[in-house]
C-alpha cells in the first residue's frame, strides 16, 4: 500500500541529524514523520490549515467550536467513547485553536498507534452534527469567554489589542470568537464549515516516536485513502495597511494599578527579521537582568512585573509589552520609560556579551521545546501549516544564531517605533484602592 504516497521531502532536524520525510497520499493528506525509539510512546497530531483568519465576519469563532466538537460523537463513537477508549490507554488527548492553525494531539503508547489513527481517521469524516451536541458545545464556549475575556483583564487587554492593531487583517477578532457570533452560528453553517476545512488536502498528520514507517505508511492509508478531497477556497489577499500613528486605548478595570499592553507591527514568522526581534525581546525582558525588567522594576520601582512576546504568525504580526505598573506610577509614566530605553538601543547598539547571552537564552528556549516527541511533533506540525514546509524549523535556528548587534540595533530603530505601535491600558476603578483598604482592614 506504501505506493499510494508520495515522497514530497525529507531533512535532518537537530544535532542528531533525526531524519523527517513529509509524504503525500493521492487525495492530498500529508503526512510528517520521524522514527525516534528514545521511548515506546507516539506523538499523533492531525494539523488543519483552518483558524480564526479563515473564518467570515459575523461568523467568528467557528474554528474554535470545532476545537470542542471534534470530541463529540460519531457516527462509529457515541458520546465520551473518543475520550474513553484513549484514556483507557493510559494516553491523553487535547487540542488548540489559533489564527492560522487547529490542532488535535494524541499522547499514546507506542502499541495503540493503530487506535489512534482508527479515531483520528473517523472524526475526520464522520463528525455527528446535530442540534443537541452542538448548543452543548456552543454553551461550554460562550462560559469559556466570559471566564478568559470578559472575566479577565488580561484576557480583555489581549483581544482588545488585536482589534485595534488590525484594521483589515482577520487578525483582528478573537479566536475565541465575538459573543454575539458564537451564539448566532447557524447549523448548516456549522456543517458547511466541516466538510470545507475538514477535508484530507487540508490536513497534515505528524507522527513521532516508535513506529516503523513502513507500517505507518499502510496503517494510514488504509484509514485514509478513501476520503474524499473538498475544493478549498483561495487564500485571503487581505493585507493590513501601515501603520502611521499611534493608537491608544483606555478602559477602567477593576485592579490595583495601572497594566499596559503594547504592540509593535512587525513581520511575520517567515520574515529574516523575526528571528532578530525574537532576541530583541529576550533582551528587553527575558530574563531578570533584561534591559526593561531591570530598569522599570528593580532601579526605577515603576512597575512590578515586565514580559515581551513576539507573536508567531504567518502573516505580519506583534511584538508584545506587558507591564505591570507599581502603585502610584502610571502608564504613562512606564510607557516613557519604555520609550527612553528603547531610543537608547537604538542609537547606541548592546555590547555583544549581552546579544549573546540573549541569543544563549532564546536557543535554549527554541531548543528545549523540541526535547520529546509530543514538542517536535508540535514544532513541524506549526512551521508545516502555518509557513508551509516543516524544515523551516532549521530555518528559524540559523537565523537566531546569526543575529549580531548591528541586526538588533537596525531593528529597534525599523520597528520599535511609537507610530507603530498600538497600546491598551487598563485603569483602576475609582473606588478600587478604597476597597482593597477595606479588604486589608477586614483581613486583619
Amino acid at each position: 500500500m506504501t505506493s499510494s504516497w508520495t515522497l514530497e521531502a525529507e531533512a535532518r532536524i537537530g544535532r542528531g541529524g533525526a531524519l523527517v520525510r513529509r509524504h503525500r497520499l493521492s487525495n492530498g493528506l500529508g503526512l510528517i514523520s520521524l522514527v525516534d525509539r528514545s521511548s515506546p510512546i507516539v506523538a499523533l497530531q492531525t494539523w488543519f490549515r483552518v483558524g480564526s483568519r479563515h473564518e467570515k465576519p459575523g461568523a467568528t469563532g467557528m474554528a474554535h467550536l470545532f476545537e470542542h466538537l471534534m470530541f463529540g460523537q460519531t457516527e462509529a463513537l457515541p458520546p465520551g467513547e473518543f475520550d474513553r477508549l484513549v484514556e483507557r490507554t493510559g494516553g491523553e488527548s487535547n487540542a488548540a485553536t489559533w489564527v492560522d492553525w487547529t490542532y488535535y494531539r494524541l499522547s499514546l503508547p507506542a502499541r495503540d498507534l493503530p487506535l489512534g489513527v482508527r479515531l483520528e481517521a473517523e472524526r475526520m469524516q464522520h463528525l455527528v452534527l446535530e442540534t443537541e451536541p452542538v448548543e452543548s458545545e456552543r454553551d461550554v464556549v460562550t462560559n469559556e469567554r466570559r471566564e478568559r475575556v470578559e472575566d479577565d483583564v488580561d484576557g480583555w487587554l489581549d483581544e482588545q489589542l488585536m482589534a485595534q492593531a488590525f484594521t483589515v487583517h482577520p487578525y483582528r477578532w478573537p479566536t475565541i470568537g465575538w459573543m454575539e457570533d458564537i451564539r448566532a452560528l447557524a447549523l448548516p453553517d456549522i456543517r458547511s464549515f466541516y466538510r470545507q476545512w475538514y477535508a484530507p488536502n487540508n490536513a497534515t498528520l505528524v507522527v513521532v516516536g516508535d513506529f516503523e514507517e513502513g507500517s505507518l505508511l499502510d496503517l494510514v492509508a488504509s484509514h485514509y485513502g478513501g476520503i474524499v478531497q473538498q475544493p478549498l477556497p483561495a487564500p485571503s489577499e487581505l493585507v493590513e495597511p501601515e501603520q502611521a500613528r499611534e493608537r491608544t486605548v483606555r478602559a477602567p478595570k477593576p485592579i490595583a494599578t495601572d497594566r499596559v499592553l503594547a504592540g509593535y507591527k512587525v513581520p511575520g514568522q517567515d520574515h529574516a527579521d523575526w528571528a532578530v526581534l525574537e532576541i530583541v525581546a529576550t533582551l528587553l525582558a527575558g530574563c531578570p537582568s533584561a534591559r526593561l525588567h531591570r530598569h522599570l522594576v528593580i532601579e526605577r520601582e515603576v512597575a512590578s512585573s515586565v514580559d515581551a512576546q513576539l507573536t508567531p504568525f504567518r502573516d505580519p504580526s506583534l511584538l508584545r509589552l506587558a507591564v505591570t505598573a507599581a502603585r502610584g506610577h502610571s502608564a504613562d509614566s512606564v510607557l516613557a520609560l519604555i520609550d527612553e530605553q528603547l531610543a537608547q538601543m537604538a542609537a547606541h547598539p548592546p555590547q555583544r556579551a549581552e546579544v549573546e547571552k540573549a541569543k544563549a537564552l532564546a536557543e535554549t528556549d527554541f531548543w528545549s521545546q523540541l526535547v520529546d516527541v509530543d514538542g517536535k511533533a508540535e514544532a513541524f506540525g506549526h512551521y508545516e501549516t502555518a509557513l508551509g514546509d516543516f524544515r523551516k524549523v532549521t530555518a528559524i535556528a540559523e537565523r537566531l544564531a546569526a543575529v549580531t548587534v548591528e541586526d538588533v540595533a537596525r531593528c529597534v530603530r525599523a520597528y520599535l517605533r511609537p507610530e507603530r505601535r498600538t497600546v491598551v491600558i487598563a485603569e483602576p476603578e475609582g473606588d478600587s484602592d478604597e476597597d482593597e483598604d477595606e479588604d486589608e482592614d477586614d483581613a486583619a
